[in-house]
């Protein structure tokens, strides 16, 4: 009775491994080991010149300063920047 068990459960490990196999075999190349991007997102990231921290483009906080845009982590950071620039005109 115990081996009869025994048998079934190796035959059941058998199946599946098989199965995934196949399922593995028959999966597009392409969908292998990739996931999908995150929604909204570019992939680009961006430096903030006061503390020097990268962050994602869609997170920073842009201004368009002489034609060139900066972007900064937070409100603080384009604050300092701004007092960096009176200081320097």
């Amino acid at each position: 009775m115990v081996i009869g068990l025994f048998r079934l459960f190796f035959y059941a490990i058998i199946a599946y491994l098989i199965y995934k196999f196949v399922a593995l075999a028959l999966m597009p190349r392409q969908q292998r080991g990739t996931r999908p991007p995150a929604q909204g997102r570019s992939g680009v990231m961006v430096k903030d010149e006061i503390c020097n921290t990268y962050l994602p483009k869609e997170d920073a906080v842009a201004r368009t300063i002489d034609g060139r845009e900066h972007f900064f982590c937070s409100r603080e950071c384009l604050r300092k920047f701004d007092e960096q620039k009176k200081r320097g005109a």
